[in-house]
């Protein structure tokens, strides 16, 4: 019979969890919560990595594993094309900017001195713009 410590028991759990390939991506992020000593924080990151389920990105705040995120992906594509003729202008178009929720799963060391790797399980919608396949679009 074999036993796993806490340790090996967190990274089976883990490791479970991510059944998702992670793409090395570096997107702009909007990150907003509050810091591990509960001071609410806004800050304009980018992504590490990135999969339907989750996001890993440095950050400057001290951030506790179990917080709750904001988390936005501007799409970038400022240009508006109207569908229909006499829409309204207010309207955006299909490819708006990708907006979640995400729970810190994992802390780490940044190679940059005061900042740490924080890696988000999305609680809210799935990320799914950079997985569509470019054929079937």
């Amino acid at each position: 019979m074999v036993h796993l410590t806490t340790a090996d028991q967190k990274f089976s759990s883990v490791e479970k969890k991510r059944a998702e390939r992670r793409i090395s991506v570096r997107l702009p992020l909007r990150v907003r919560g509050r810091d591990a000593r509960g001071v609410a924080f806004e800050e304009t990151t980018a992504s590490e990595n990135l999969c339907r389920n989750g996001a890993a990105f440095v950050t400057r705040f001290d951030v506790a594993i179990g917080s709750d995120l904001e988390i936005r992906i501007p799409n970038g594509n400022t240009s508006y094309t109207p569908r229909r003729p006499g829409a309204s202008a207010s309207v955006r178009n299909a490819d708006a900017d990708f907006a979640t929720h995400g729970r810190v799963v994992h802390v780490g060391e940044s190679q940059l001195d005061g900042e740490r790797m924080v890696g988000v399980q999305f609680t809210g919608p799935r990320f799914q713009r950079l997985f569509r396949s470019e054929s079937a679009a």
